[in-house]
């Protein structure tokens, strides 16, 4: 790649000679590395972590070291290291020490407030400012799932505690629709058909999962409440997905399995802990039902459809 290109060419000819001598979009990039462009751009405003060539347009080009470096900074995100800390790490590679989850206790401290003060423009603009900073996974296993945890808690015994319980699920189920139906407008191809296959009005792991999936390409299609056997080979059948995920945080009845998923030719996951429940059970259906898996939380579900090939 000729670096000289950038500044050399006249404004229409530069971006398409760049493309042409291997400089990527940030379309692409973000297709590659699984960051959204959003991300990337806070990362190059904010914090310094990429700066891209820019054409006379002011379009930003990537090279192949630009996307080993973004893949860098997922790693140490997934590690568990602050955004905020990373650039020292990719400038000046040393041992250090990672334990930063102070800065994720403070995104949870925050998000905790605003949903104890039903204060929604708060909480909503604490979660677009986290977003705009990480990618999916990292935001899902550093923030969210514990947060839900820590929430659960907080609300054994508390008064009040159904208020709010209700006020952040209403907020959630809003915001992580509204961003999966955006995505799913612009992707095509077979979705992961995920289900609510518990007795509860909401599960918020399904839609984390559902986010992650979503946040990897993959079209979703999201049913809030189980199907009797049957509807469930039904929906397989005029859907088409690529996988089916059934998610319970409660008691399954696991003798009706075998019915449930007779004629589904797609791979199924069970997910939740129903899966730690029934684990035991579970396991020997795995080896009696073709194409059934099991998965503990969201970050499993990703990662098993992951191995099977369908992200």
């Amino acid at each position: 790649m000729n670096d000289d290109l950038i500044m050399s060419n006249t404004p229409d000819t530069d971006y398409s000679q760049a493309l042409a001598e291997g400089w990527l979009p940030i379309r692409d990039v973000s297709r590659i590395t699984g960051v959204n462009a959003v991300t990337l751009r806070a990362w190059e405003r904010r914090y310094g972590l990429i700066v891209p060539h820019r054409t006379a347009k002011g379009h930003r080009l990537f090279s192949t070291e630009h996307i080993q470096r973004i893949q860098q900074i997922v790693l140490w995100l997934n590690r568990g290291v602050a955004v905020s800390q990373i650039k020292p790490l990719l400038d000046a590679p040393s041992p250090c020490d990672e334990t930063t989850g102070s800065d994720w206790q403070v995104w949870r401290q925050t998000l905790t407030q605003a949903i104890s003060e039903l204060a929604e423009r708060r909480l909503d603009d604490c979660f677009n400012q986290v977003m705009s900073l990480y990618p999916t996974r990292p935001l899902c296993e550093q923030l969210l799932i514990p947060l839900l945890d820590e929430l659960e808690q907080r609300w054994q015994g508390q008064f009040g505690a159904q208020l709010e319980r209700v006020f952040f699920h209403t907020w959630l189920r809003s915001k992580l629709g509204a961003r999966i139906y955006h995505n799913n407008r612009s992707l095509k191809g077979a979705a992961v058909l995920l289900i609510n296959h518990s007795d509860l009005p909401f599960e918020p792991h399904l839609w984390l999962t559902a986010l992650l999936v979503s946040s990897s390409h993959c079209p979703v299609e999201m049913f809030d409440a189980p199907l009797p056997a049957g509807e469930l080979g039904l929906a397989v059948e005029r859907l088409q997905p690529k996988a089916v995920v059934l998610y319970s945080s409660k008691t399954l009845n696991t003798q009706a399995l075998g019915k449930l998923l007779n004629g589904i030719d797609c791979p199924t996951l069970i997910a939740g802990p129903s899966v730690r429940i029934h684990y035991d059970v579970l396991c020997v259906s795995t080896t009696e039902i073709a194409g059934l898996c099991l998965a503990n939380d969201p970050m499993e579900v990703h990662q098993r459809l992951n191995q099977l090939g369908l992200l």
